[in-house]
Order: structure tokens, then sequence, then C-alpha cells
């Protein structure tokens, strides 16, 4: 179906004003088909985040600031995010004893198993269905797209 008739537009847009309305479009698609998929791991997409960078981290200690500039989406509320974590014993916060406004966080053991479950799925099942529709070099095109249209700035 084209862009035109799924957002219900009476009149042609120009090549920039169709782009950004696509692009919001399918930000908006891909958005609710992630938030699907981390549902049935009561998870949201930015708690999935969270546990991404920490993994990343190989139990290394993180701090808020450090996972705050590493969020995909700037505007989370990082703080409760980490409360909500570990709640669900996905990850560990511990205050520094030398400096007790350093709070260090790690990932714990579910929250690395629960990772790579999600991550088994995302690899042999597209995850949310988000990319089923793409090639290999497809995907690697839109990617290499993306990156330069945010790099223009």
């Amino acid at each position: 179906m084209s862009l035109k008739k799924e957002v219900k537009l009476e009149e042609e847009l120009s090549i920039d004003q169709k782009m950004i309305t696509n692009l919001l479009f399918t930000g908006n698609w891909i958005n609710e088909k992630s938030t699907d998929f981390f549902k049935k791991y009561d998870l949201s997409i930015q708690q999935y985040n969270v546990l991404v960078i920490l993994k990343e981290k190989d139990n290394e200690p993180a701090n808020l600031g450090e996972i705050q500039e590493r969020m995909t989406s700037p505007m989370s509320n990082t703080t409760r995010l980490i409360d909500k974590l570990q709640n669900k014993e996905l990850l560990t916060k511990v205050r520094c004893e030398e400096n007790r406004r350093k709070v260090e966080i790690r990932i714990s053991k579910n929250g690395t198993l629960l990772l790579e479950k999600i991550n088994k799925e995302i690899s042999s099942h597209g995850g949310s269905g988000v990319i089923g529709n793409l090639t290999g070099n497809e995907a690697n095109l839109l990617n290499d797209l993306l990156k330069k249209l945010r790099n223009k700035n």
C-alpha cells in the first residue's frame, strides 16, 4: 500500500515531505511492533536498552550518567528504569563505599539470562518482525542511509 493511502493524505507530497512522513510513520510502526515484542518479556524498549548497555560493560559497573548518555531515547527516565529493573531482579545497584553519592549498576545473572533469551529470539525469528521484508543487503543499505541522514547536521 502506498504511503499516501496508509496515512490517508488528500494531496501529493513533495519528496522531502514524503520522506519525513514515511520516516515518522515507519518509526511509529517499528515502535509498536517492538513494544508488542518486549511485552511478552515484561520489558519496555528502554528497559531492554539498559540491559544491553550493562551487558556490554562485561561485568564492570556502570553509573547512571553512563547509562543515560548511551540510551537510544535521550528523554528516558533512567532512574525510574533502573529502579524497575532492580525490582525485577535484572540488575543490581550498590552504593560505593568510598563515595556514597556514586552508585554502581551491574546486570544480574537473571538479566543476562533474559537478555540471551531475547537476543536468541531476535536472531532466529527476526524478533518483532520489523525487518523480515528486507534482505541482508537492503538492511545494510538502509542502515547506511539512516546514518548518513543523521550525520548531515
